[in-house]
């Protein structure tokens, strides 16, 4: 049944909405797919819903052609089985949580891990019954503290989670690379740009871990990529190549000089050069070892100071670090902080009062390029002091290392060396091998072909079939509305009757009617009092990919179709009209 615009539950908007941020929310919106209900929430109106179900289709059929079985889960969960896995605390604000008329504890489900294990648990006890993998499409929820740019980031979206469950290792191999090629199909089948890069797993645990980024210019998430090779990863899983070790045997000894008005890296080294030059070259920012202090909170509530020295020319990248502490949260350090920890000089923190050999309380941790024999100049611990050639090794130790500085284009690939190039994307998908975590927390054991109980291993995968949507949107528009692929698009077919002339309306009801018998599906503009400007708009806003005009041309014999993505018009015979439209959305 063709959807008809006389009364389809649609309104079209000529403004861009106050809060919209990229250009898939201001067209989602404008083009009447989606409408806000509150901060993250969107209610998915008719021509959304269809692009939606287009969307999961390709995904279901994707996952059935690999061999993975559908189910569904519920979406109000149980507090027990996430208390069985520490995730209850782990997620800490990051979760809608409820109670029930009995003071029962439950949860909106952000992710099924769980829920998957125990479904395992409760049918399967032979490794005969394994290999098994299952998947669901479902609306999952997360209190996400910003919600923004529309379906893209929202606290409630649709995903399809997967996990396999395997005997041993070498399954789960197998089954990680049977997910990650049907993920290459589905997004080969959504149309858009698309890279795959090392990621971490966060706080889902796990090993071997990949991200499927659709680039983007406005996306969230910061990747590098090798020239060179096929190194590709998340910023937030670059490893830094260490240097080797340097001997220090002839080092000169360590030396706390007077540095005033200097607390910041730019400030110590204008000091540096103006009271303390060096032979050989100027003093830079490279020379120098910053002291970054911030304050962890736990899920359980505790807080824990956490000191990082990084070089004095890098930043510490949030993403990084937060990737790195999970599942605590990273708070600023604060003077009521500095107060409690007084061996923490703000401004001039150095690593000699931090680390396994000091008493300060405070875990210190350092980049990787800070390897033993490495001079710098550090805080002096004083105020208006710093030290200089101060060596990593023998005037300092740390209690580990951290992958929290900022990773810059022109780095060196961790496999080749070549200079990095950094890129945008949005993350679409996630596949990670997540091991025994689960499996051992909620007992999931099988007998093997010994008889003996064998802990299973999984694998976990997700794609964001919501956020899908609004990533093909940003890949398909242009100046005049969306230009959604054929495989995507709410219908085949757009047509736009125009004028007041019965024999037009007439005509695009034959059209539509003929075209319908032929399997294509039709968006019939059939309203009287819009005028022809105005369903012109509609229809390039809307994006369907091709558009067939019935109007002045009709009396000639002719109609017009239009492609929307490239533009390109021609005028069709009457007689001809069925079969050549057919033939343009390739059903003929």
């Amino acid at each position: 049944m063709a959807m008809r615009m006389s009364t389809l539950f649609l309104r079209t908007l000529r403004e861009d909405p106050a809060d919209a941020e990229v250009p898939s929310h201001r067209l989602l919106v404008r083009a009447g797919y989606i409408r806000r209900v509150s901060p993250g929430i969107y209610t998915w109106l008719p021509l959304g819903l269809k692009v939606l179900r287009q969307v999961e289709q390709i995904v279901r059929e994707e996952m059935d052609g690999m061999g993975a079985q559908e189910l569904l889960f519920p979406a109000l969960l149980p507090k027990e089985p996430y208390e069985a896995t520490g995730r209850w605390t782990e997620y800490g604000d990051n979760i809608f949580r409820l109670k029930d008329r009995k003071d029962g504890d439950y949860l909106l489900g952000p992710t099924h891990e769980e829920l998957f294990t125990l479904a395992v648990k409760d049918l399967f006890n032979s490794y005969k019954d394994l290999p098994v993998s299952l998947y669901q499409i479902q609306t999952k929820y997360r209190d996400e503290a910003r919600p923004r740019a529309g379906i893209l980031r929202g606290r409630e979206f649709v995903m399809k989670d997967s996990y396999s469950f395997d005997l041993d290792e070498a399954g789960l191999d197998k089954s990680y690379q049977l997910h990650r090629d049907a993920y290459v199909r589905i997004f080969d089948r959504l149309g858009f740009h698309y890279v795959i890069v090392q990621a971490m797993a966060g706080a889902m645990g796990g090993s071997k871990s990949e991200e499927f980024l659709a680039t983007a210019e406005n996306g969230e998430d910061t990747y590098v990529h090798c020239p060179s090779c096929d190194y590709a990863a998340n910023v937030e899983a670059v490893k830094v190549a260490a240097p080797q070790p340097i001997s220090y045997a002839d080092a000169p000894a360590v030396h706390v000089e007077e540095t005033p008005d200097s607390p910041t890296i730019a400030t110590l080294v204008d000091r540096l050069n103006e009271l303390y030059p060096r032979a050989d070259r100027a003093w830079a920012a490279t020379d120098t070892l910053k002291t970054v202090v911030v304050m962890l909170v736990h899920p359980d509530g505790t807080r824990e100071p956490l000191a990082m020295g990084v070089p004095g020319d890098r930043e510490v990248d949030e993403k990084r670090l937060g990737a790195q502490v999970e599942p605590a949260r990273v708070e600023a350090f604060e003077e009521s902080d500095f107060a409690a920890y007084p061996a923490l000089v703000k401004g001039y923190m150095g690593p000699q009062a931090l680390g396994l050999e000091s008493e300060s309380g405070v875990r210190f941790l350092v980049d990787p390029r800070v390897v033993e024999g490495t001079a710098w100049v550090a805080g002096g611990n004083r105020h208006g002091y710093h030290a200089i050639d101060l060596v990593a090794g023998r005037d300092f130790t740390a209690d580990g290392f951290i992958e929290a500085a900022e990773v810059r284009p022109g780095d060196p690939c961790p496999n080749c060396g070549t200079g990095l190039e950094a890129a945008r994307g949005i993350e679409m998908g996630h596949i990670f091998q997540l091991g025994t975590k689960y499996a051992e927390a909620l007992d999931l054991k099988v007998l093997d072909e010994n008889g003996k109980l064998r802990t299973v291993t999984m694998g976990s995968y997700g794609v964001g079939v919501s956020r899908a949507v609004a990533c093909i949107a940003e890949g398909n528009h242009d100046d005049l509305g969306l230009c959604w692929p054929r495989n995507i698009s709410p219908a085949d077919v757009h047509i736009v009757a125009t004028g007041k002339d019965d024999a037009v309306a007439l005509y695009a009801e034959e059209l539509t009617r003929a075209l319908e018998a032929a399997g294509a599906t039709v968006l019939l503009d059939d309203r009287k009092q819009a005028s022809p400007g105005v369903k012109f708009k509609d229809a390039e806003l809307i994006g369907v990919p091709t558009i067939v005009v019935v109007g002045r041309g009709l009396a000639d014999g002719t109609i017009e179709v239009k492609d929307r993505r490239s533009g390109d018009r021609r005028e069709v015979a009457v007689d001809n009209a069925v079969s050549e439209i057919l033939r343009e959305i390739g059903r003929s």
